[in-house]
């Protein structure tokens, strides 16, 4: 077999332990899958909940991954094939093929500069393929700047209609500090980026799932990822209209919390769904700040979510990138699910794991993780580098399916 993966899941108190029983779960599983010793992998992915040492968690998975490139970033929860994690843990997959090519890079600084950081990171990669790039995943600390120009600055490097796919890092609904890491090091502040080289197939599915409800406000006055008036209003009048004196609590507790179920709409063209944007704060004036920017003349909505339509939609999420295979065998599944959608669920969440994996195929081997935003096409077209267009989004699913 040209690509086999293998995913492996470490739980315990010794960050480096931890590391080290989850990468060598997934060598185990590479083995058994090859029918064949196998020394080392080529890709070897990490997702990490913060509560590990950072540094010893890492030296503990390359201790066992030996010359495989590693990428990955700590999260707001890890999901395998068996579903998401109920407690903290580290996630590996493994990946070994004759047919891709893996190379990374990273961009530091994004306080510094969000855009420049972004183009950076796939600059980096660009230099070291000296072929052709299919594609493009990254893995963003969007703590300290935008999202959106992070994006933006890969697109700078790759071009705009460039198929990119990822999610950024989180640190267990915490809203402090993440991780990102590259082979030997442990980065704060930065993206990193993993380019795929060679012949195979992709798929890419992504949906949310929010409903727009109530009237569309215009947007007469932001700046960045701050929202200062809707019809020339301060901003919280959105949910001033809607929620009547319970809004009034959002100027004293934090916005995000409502955000899981009660975010922002942007209309888009050439998708059926409307691009979500998070508020995460309000100040005394009632500007919202939001996770990612809303342009000035866009129109806004309030969005409601439901659990019964979220899991409908990750199905269809799934079903979406499977056909854009076009036949090809799932090889490897990596899913990057917005943290809202983990609150929204609650304890339920493993069924939304399990209606994509309904459309996938629950044999195939699985990794992802909660992020604090997503990156994909809007709508999730079809992989055409012609007509997809990446960018910044909340509360959605994204749903990369890698094949042969």
């Amino acid at each position: 077999m040209s690509f086999i993966s293998s995913v492996g899941l470490g739980i315990g108190e010794d960050s480096y332990a931890v590391g080290a029983n989850a990468c060598q779960e997934a060598l185990n599983g590479l083995v058994r899958s090859a029918g064949a010793p196998v020394d080392s992998a080529d890709l070897c992915i990490v997702f990490s909940s913060v509560t590990y040492d950072q540094e010893k968690m890492l030296k503990g998975v390359r201790s066992v991954s030996k010359d495989a490139l590693v990428v990955g970033c700590s999260t707001a929860g890890e999901i395998t094939t068996e579903g998401p994690m109920k407690k903290h843990s580290v996630v590996v997959m493994m990946i070994k093929s004759d047919k891709i090519k893996f190379y990374a890079g990273v961009g530091e600084d994004i306080a510094a500069g969000p855009r420049l950081a972004g183009k950076k990171a796939a600059d980096e990669v660009k230099k070291q393929t000296g072929e052709k790039l299919n594609a493009f995943m990254m893995l963003p600390d969007v703590l300290v700047g935008n999202g959106a120009d992070i994006v933006r600055g890969v697109l700078d490097s790759l071009g705009e209609h460039f198929p990119v796919v990822g999610g950024a890092a989180g640190d267990d609904f915490q809203f402090k500090k993440t991780y990102q890491y590259l082979n030997d090091k442990v980065y704060s502040g930065a993206v990193v980026g993993l380019g795929l080289v060679g012949n195979f197939k992709m798929g890419i599915g992504v949906k949310h799932g929010w409903i727009p409800i109530g009237i569309p406000k215009k947007v007469t006055k932001s700046a960045g990822s701050v929202l200062h008036e809707l019809d020339n209003k301060p901003a919280i009048s959105i949910y001033d209209d809607y929620f009547g004196d319970a809004a009034k609590e959002l100027r004293t507790e934090t916005l995000a919390k409502l955000a899981i179920t009660y975010p922002l709409g942007i209309r888009t063209a050439g998708s059926e769904e409307m691009l979500i944007r998070d508020p995460v704060t309000v100040d005394e004036h009632g500007s919202i700040t939001c996770a990612a920017e809303i342009p000035e003349g866009s129109e806004v909505q309030l969005m409601i979510g439901s659990r019964e339509e979220a899991i409908k939609v990750a199905k269809e999420a799934a079903q979406g990138a499977m056909q854009q295979l076009n036949g090809a065998e799932p090889r490897a599944v990596i899913i990057f699910n917005c943290i809202a959608r983990n609150k929204l669920f609650g304890e339920r969440s493993g069924e939304e794991i399990d209606a994509i994996q309904q459309a996938i195929g629950d044999n195939v081997p699985l990794i992802g993780f909660y992020t604090y935003g997503e990156q994909a096409p809007i709508g999730g077209e079809v992989m055409n580098i012609n007509k997809c267009n990446p960018a910044f989004h909340n509360e959605t699913v994204v749903i990369c399916v890698l094949g042969e």
